[in-house]
């Protein structure tokens, strides 16, 4: 298709525009061949500046061939005349000696050329109008700078091809069916709501491990267990190679204080109250679990094990505290946990996403 399109083009267009194009890729690859000890790109610039050198020296001869052009054959034609003339008189004059001395009154005479048949000198065919070299060659190099120009430009504005893994999304494309109780009025913050809230661009700067990207993403519409599905309790956690965020809500009756107090039969450890923006709100450690499941033919999971040991901070759904509350937790597989002070900025960004539960 290219060739097709260069020989399309005038040839005071195609000439320097190749000269210009082998020249550059020619000089650019012989550059690289000797910077890299490359033989055979050190071939291929040699192909390149050949082919550039073989299209100057036909441009010089056509250019040579405009300045000094071949004589017409002028004389040629000017020799064919006098030679037509002359040999016409010759036979007139024959003619006339031919003539019968009976005839007393001279006959009118022909035209010569009549009588020798000879045809009217062509006139001087009108030369075409040629196009002016320079002009095209001027026309090539602007169009060969037109195309340096897009060939530079072109990826500033149009979009390219980033093969970079991108952090994983909260949807997935799938719309679980959610539980009745969602539906509700006012209706529970969902699984996928709570993980748009939590995947923040800025979660792994605040969590202390900027260079970090999330590698797995998850949400889900939960119910608390032994409520028959009448307490939402949706879900969503954020894992890096560092740590693990959790975020959660249960739409229960039970008020920050009652937790607390239940707290003291559990096997959570560092237990503090304290008020984040303004709400009621206990800091706490507590060991998670850990299990496997199966997906071969049997199906069967392992048993339940001791997982690492997660901070978390659980803040009251609204200011009164009147019941239900939202856990944000932190955790590591290799069991080191960020500081306090990192957990709680870590909630006061992400606590004012979810909405406040609304009086009832």
């Amino acid at each position: 298709m290219l060739g097709f399109l260069l020989r399309l083009l005038p040839f005071w267009v195609r000439e320097p525009l190749l000269i210009v194009v082998g020249s550059v890729l020619g000089v650019r690859i012989m550059y690289l061949a000797v910077h890299d000890h490359d033989r055979v790109a050190a071939g291929l610039g040699t192909v390149f500046l050949v082919f550039t050198a073989i299209r100057v020296h036909v441009v010089i001869r056509a250019l040579r061939a405009r300045r000094n052009p071949s004589p017409a054959g002028s004389g040629d034609a000017g020799g064919d005349a006098g030679g037509s003339a002359g040999g016409g008189a010759g036979l007139v004059a024959g003619g006339v000696v031919a003539q019968p001395q009976a005839q007393a009154q001279p006959q009118p005479q022909a035209p010569a050329q009549a009588q020798v048949g000879i045809l009217p000198r062509p006139s001087p065919a009108v030369p075409e109008k040629e196009p002016n070299a320079w002009g095209q060659a001027a026309a090539a190099l602007a169009l060969f700078g037109a195309l340096a120009v897009a060939l530079w430009a072109g990826p500033r504005f149009m979009p390219s091809e980033d093969n970079t893994p991108q952090p994983p999304s909260c949807s997935d494309g799938s719309h679980e069916e959610l539980p009745k109780v969602y539906q509700d009025t006012p209706r529970p913050v969902t699984g996928e709501e709570l993980c748009k809230v939590l995947n923040r661009a800025d979660l792994a700067a605040l969590l202390g491990t900027p260079g970090e990207t999330a590698s797995t993403v998850s949400s889900t519409n939960n119910t608390a267990p032994l409520t028959d599905e009448k307490v939402a309790q949706p879900e969503a956690s954020v894992t890096f190679d560092t740590y693990t965020v959790n975020v959660s809500a249960t739409y229960n009756e039970l008020t920050i204080d009652q937790y607390v107090q239940l707290m003291k039969f559990g096997e959570e450890t560092d237990v503090k109250r304290l008020t984040v923006l303004g709400r009621p709100a206990v800091l706490s450690s507590a060991r998670t679990m850990r299990f496997e499941i199966d997906l071969g033919s049997s199906g069967s999971g392992g048993p339940v094990e001791e997982g690492p040991l997660a901070r978390s901070v659980s803040v009251a759904l609204d200011r009164g505290d009147r019941g239900g509350y939202c856990d944000i937790s932190v955790w590591s597989t290799s069991g080191t946990l960020p500081n306090d002070s990192v957990l709680l900025d870590l909630v006061e960004k992400v606590l004012p996403g979810i909405p406040e539960r609304p009086a009832r």
